[in-house]
């Protein structure tokens, strides 16, 4: 709940003005990576594809159930960075991948 002292700061997607500790929280809690299902996913963690992706550049196809290790997040929530099998700076959406295990 707001309180007579708090900061409020103009919130340009409702059009609103609110609580500044409240919209930072919103905007912290958006900033997490997820996969498709939902779930945090974190450096170093394993994913498994949902879909058959084309690799770009590689003529390769990266069938769905493969499984990629060691991903590291990227300053985008929505895209990893990882390897494959020679594939150097492979990027992945996250809307693509289930985190394994």
């Amino acid at each position: 709940m707001a309180d007579d002292n708090d900061e409020y700061v103009y919130d340009e997607t409702t059009g609103e003005w609110r609580p500044a500790a409240e919209l930072a929280a919103e905007r912290a809690a958006a900033s997490v990576a997820r996969d498709t299902a939902g779930n945090v996913l974190a450096d170093g963690d394993s994913v498994i594809l949902i879909k058959d992706l084309k690799v770009k550049g590689a003529n390769q196809t990266l069938k769905q159930g493969t499984v990629i290790k060691s991903i590291r997040l990227t300053d985008n929530v929505e895209e990893i960075d990882c390897r494959y099998e020679g594939i150097k700076g492979l990027v992945l959406r996250t809307e693509f991948v289930r985190k394994r295990g």
